[in-house]
């Protein structure tokens, strides 16, 4: 009779890969209700990205075009690397504090779990990549030929994919500084080879072919459209899917790679 009776109390786990509306967006509220918490979390995932688009526009105070030519590329690279830092060690946190555990063993399913952090962050990253767009056009005087929504959508695509690839990590990091010390393998290669410092097709052939592969590549291609084209281009619409498809990718792996360490 007992054995019975625990049987029926223990709660089913979700069946795996399908996502639950409920389950995730209860899961985005707790994740926002705690940061609400941490403004220190909270300024550094809004409000750095913006401090130092206006450190740049007045580091070349004295070339204004140069800041036009490098300010878009960066208003999309400064929330990718801003998203990947705070999501991992945020993610990590929850996983070493034991919260994932408890989660876990409760009927929520790996992806509801993945999807409502992405979700959580993914709505910081809204404010985040608004602020830091309105901020470089209309008071930084970032000046661009297309449209600033196309430029607002890149933003919050890189903001959405350092969203994923943080969530990604975190599953590797046995703690906090491991963490951090996955930013040099993951976002500094790209950020020497998506194009910010010199044209991609002046790089060495091998290193252009790695490029070619790397999603912070194709941001940058398409923050260039925008900057040089008023019109959306191709080109901009290969760069978006792009982008878009590999921040889902990763999420989707950071779903597989989650350990249910309770079991």
């Amino acid at each position: 009779m007992s054995t019975t009776s625990l049987t029926s109390t223990t709660p089913a786990p979700a069946p795996i890969g399908v996502i639950n509306a409920g389950r995730t967006t209860a899961t985005a509220a707790r994740v926002l209700r705690q940061l609400r918490n941490d403004p220190r979390t909270i300024a550094l995932m809004i409000l750095v990205p913006c401090l130092m688009l206006i450190l740049l526009r007045y580091v070349f105070d004295g070339s204004p075009r140069t800041f036009d030519n490098i300010g878009a590329s960066l208003l999309g690279i400064f929330p990718l690397i801003t998203m990947f830092l705070v999501t991992s060690i945020a993610t990590l946190r929850e996983r070493t504090s034991g919260t994932l555990e408890r989660l876990l063993a409760m009927p929520l399913g790996k992806a509801d779990l993945i999807a409502g952090y992405a979700l959580a962050f993914g709505t910081l990253a809204i404010v985040q990549s608004a602020l830091a767009t309105g901020l470089a056009l209309w008071v930084l005087g970032l000046d661009v030929t297309g449209s600033p929504w196309l430029l607002l959508l890149v933003a919050l695509l890189d903001a959405l994919l350092g969203t994923a690839l943080g969530l990604f990590v975190s599953a590797f990091a046995a703690s906090e500084f491991q963490a951090v010390q996955f930013m040099p393998a993951v976002i500094f290669p790209q950020l020497l080879l998506c194009g910010l410092f010199t044209a991609r097709s002046n790089m060495h052939p091998v290193l252009e072919a790695i490029s070619d592969v790397l999603p912070m590549s194709y941001a940058v291609d398409g923050m260039n459209q925008v900057l040089r084209h008023t019109d959306m281009t191709a080109t901009f619409v290969r760069d978006v899917l792009i982008v878009a498809g590999c921040a889902l990718l990763v999420l989707a792996l950071g779903a597989a790679t989650l350990r249910r360490r309770t079991e």
